[in-house]
């Protein structure tokens, strides 16, 4: 079988476990890889024009995620029929392919932690965490900047908590899914569940903690779990982009309490350990990774490992579909790309009106509808405010994005949000939260 027939099996498995049996028999099951184009286009075959119109319309969009998954990088999907396929180009030489799985799993476990200068500290703590829950360092509030190894290291005390307390329960949660939860349970009337499920842990791990900055209900919540949990002896592990006092909407209350044990920080990995990152991640692909290649990455991408990890997984795309083996000028290539990589302005809007909304406990709806209470109409002048400071876009268009609304009613809310942050801290210290959120 070849290289791109194998990134289809993994995509396809990817979707087997997304779908019922009879839907991923009869839509997923019989797609057929035509071809792979240097653009980012993935063309499949499907078996007839009925098939191909349900795919279309239900299930691209699981598709693209699972390729994506697979390659590490985002794909374009075309589908055709058998009799509309482009001819195959005439068969060339197998190559070789890899022998590890071509989505590259990469286990978050302490095994698989990259040590080194930067983060030395910080894993020290996380693994003392795992072997004595509880203990003396609790809880342990780890920070750095997004994409250097937090959220591995979390993963790496659950897995290994699970290992030694098979009859521990193990919490982990981001912050934003905890906030959504609380939304939707005070919306519900469902609170005592969600604190149930919380304040019986006997570990409680919270990824992104940042996103509780504002947002006071979150804030309410959590503080009592917290203490219920750090009351009972229960182990604490938080992570964020910032350390605790730069958090500055953040209750004093909860400041003080993530600090009561120990606070480690992780850096950016020097050199040896990026190129370090760059050998293991293509070991795990089976990829052979030239010294100077590995260098050459390292030289250039030198504050963040997802984007490390990035470029080894383009570079195993180039080998598995194309053949192409990683060279100096592939690896300018896959950095290239990777360095161009900017979030689209229509996903930014949607995540600025979803971190208000969540901080103002108000969804997108209200946001962008047309009702006027004291709390939405606060929620909606942030957000237009953010979106104008982050995306630059026109009084026009944003005025678009807010259900019409003309450019008159737009710079009112700007000179209002301007006023108001120049008399109102905590108002201000709240945006500032989100904007860096935002960003993060």
């Amino acid at each position: 079988m070849d290289s791109f027939n194998d990134v289809l099996s993994a995509a396809k498995a990817y979707c087997k476990e997304r779908l019922v049996d009879a839907t991923y028999n009869l839509y997923i099951d019989g797609l057929e890889a035509v071809s792979f184009e240097g653009s980012g286009k993935v063309v499949l075959a499907v078996r007839n024009d009925f098939i191909c119109t349900i795919v279309r319309d239900r299930y691209t969009p699981l598709l693209k995620e699972a390729l994506a998954a697979v390659l590490g990088f985002d794909v374009e999907v075309e589908l055709v029929v058998p009799a509309a396929a482009p001819e195959k180009p005439a068969p060339e030489p197998e190559k070789p392919a890899p022998v590890s799985a071509p989505s590259g799993k990469y286990d978050f476990t302490f095994e698989n932690f990259i040590k080194g200068p930067s983060n030395q500290f910080a894993y020290a703590a996380a693994q003392a965490v795992a072997s004595n829950p509880s203990g003396a360092y609790n809880p342990l509030f780890i920070y750095g900047q997004s994409g250097l190894g937090k959220t591995h290291l979390l993963n790496a005390i659950q897995v290994e908590i699970k290992k030694n307390h098979p009859d521990f329960n193990i919490v982990y949660v981001d912050c934003e899914k905890f906030t959504n939860e609380i939304i939707t349970a005070i919306r519900e009337g469902n609170t005592e569940s969600f604190r149930q499920k919380y304040r019986a842990a006997d570990v409680l791990l919270v990824d992104d903690i940042q996103f509780i900055a504002g947002k006071e209900s979150t804030q309410e919540e959590f503080f009592h779990t917290f203490n219920t949990l750090h009351n009972a002896g229960k182990q604490i592990v938080l992570a964020s982009d910032r350390p605790a006092k730069e958090i500055k909407s953040l209750e004093e209350r909860l400041r003080t309490r993530f600090e009561w044990g120990l606070t480690a920080d992780i850096q950016p990995p020097d050199f040896e350990t990026r190129v370090a990152i760059i050998r293991r991640k293509a070991e795990l692909f089976n990829l052979d990774m030239p010294d100077d290649v590995a260098e050459f990455i390292a030289n250039h991408l030198k504050n963040n490992i997802r984007q490390l990890e990035g470029a080894v997984k383009k570079l195993n795309a180039y080998y598995m579909l194309e053949g192409i083996q990683p060279v100096i000028g592939v690896a300018q290539n896959a950095i290239k790309d990777i360095l161009n990589e900017t979030q689209p302005v229509p996903v930014t809007i949607e995540k600025i009106i979803g971190e208000v909304g969540r901080t103002y406990n108000v969804t997108p709806a209200e946001i962008r509808g047309m009702r006027r209470t004291a709390n939405i109409s606060s929620a909606r002048q942030t957000a237009i405010y953010v979106v104008r400071e982050i995306t630059g876009m026109s009084m026009e268009d944003i005025g678009k994005e807010f259900g019409g609304r003309d450019h008159s009613t737009i710079v009112y809310s700007l000179k209002s949000m301007e006023n108001n942050l120049n008399n109102d801290r905590h108002l201000k210290e709240t945006v500032e939260d989100i904007i860096k959120n935002v960003r993060s």
